[in-house]
């Protein structure tokens, strides 16, 4: 049947395709014509997931709700409670421990703590050699998720948690195995989750981890500081939340619409001897920018020391 094509509300489009139908955000595929021939790819096998945390509960309701049956998405779940949550969200199958169900699974994707991979991979291992395998661990080298799945076919990412409502952005890197049609499956992927981006380098995800991957909380961190002087300065803490969390949403935004660097925005903003200058000078004053850029430093070499420690 011919794939078509038709807008579903402001940011979206549905895809159809033999009956099956999946709604993706425009912003983050781009034309869908370009994209029909590679979707069907992802929703044709099962997929398990290996681990069920909060990162694959993204992924797994961003495929869900764009039209992939429930009954095609297994995930492997230790805690019982984790497993019992899936199922009430989405009716996915959620089972204890790895066994011959996998077997059928086209995509295999890791999202247990780094630490605990090798652990979980032993037991995986009998049933998914002829599987994608998609990590969205930190750290974990594409080499070592090869040995311990015996597929040299590995795409390693770094989500953010804006995934959580579809604000993500995920650094990709394919391990050369990976075909070009097994790149789209993996866009496919976490297309629902926001935006992707792919990197030359397996090293470079170090850097993605650094600066998205762990972003989210260097915003909070700033949030945390914005409210907490807008209560000692005298607004109520409500008052001061909204403030906060509406200023960096509009500045994120007019900085991704602007053809102007985040600099010149700032100096745009920075009278000489007005208020954003004593601001801008307090935190000069402080070293704040160089303890930013020191503190994903600290990210990223962290990130390094991982994969090393984990094979």
């Amino acid at each position: 049947m011919a794939a078509q094509c038709r807008r579903a509300g402001t940011g979206f489009v549905t895809v159809r395709h033999a009956g099956f139908a999946w709604g993706l955000r425009a912003r983050v595929i781009g034309p869908c014509q370009k994209r029909l021939a590679t979707l069907p790819a992802v929703q044709k096998t099962p997929i398990a997931f290996v681990g069920g945390g909060n990162m694959a509960g993204a992924l797994i309701g961003g495929l869900v709700r764009g039209g992939t049956p429930a009954q095609n998405l297994v995930v492997v779940e230790p805690f019982e409670a984790q497993r019992e949550k899936l199922r009430q969200a989405h009716g996915v199958v959620a089972q204890a421990t790895a066994d011959e169900r996998l077997a059928a699974a086209g995509t295999v994707v890791w999202a247990v703590k780094p630490q605990l991979f090798a652990e979980a991979a032993a037991p995986c291992a009998p049933f998914i050699a002829g599987a994608l395998q998609i990590s969205v661990m930190a750290g974990v080298r594409s080499a070592a998720i090869a040995r311990a799945s015996g597929s040299a076919r590995v795409v390693r990412s770094m989500p953010n948690t804006p995934a959580l409502i579809g604000r993500g952005i995920a650094g990709l890197f394919a391990a050369p195995a990976v075909t070009a049609a097994e790149r789209a499956q993996a866009e496919a992927l976490f297309a629902p989750t926001g935006a992707t981006l792919w990197v030359a380098h397996e090293e470079n995800l170090d850097a993605v981890t650094a600066l998205s991957g762990s972003g989210p909380a260097y915003v909070f961190y700033v949030l945390e500081a914005m409210i907490q002087a807008g209560t000692e300065l005298g607004l109520p803490a409500e008052q001061a939340r909204r403030l906060a969390l509406a200023t960096f949403d509009g500045a994120a935004a007019l900085a991704a619409a602007s053809t102007e660097t985040p600099q010149t925005l700032r100096e745009q903003v920075t009278s000489k001897g007005g208020t954003t200058h004593a601001a801008i000078t307090a935190l000069e004053s402080s070293g704040v920018k160089s303890a930013f850029v020191r503190a994903l430093h600290a990210a990223a070499q962290r990130a390094d020391e991982l994969g090393r420690d984990l094979g």
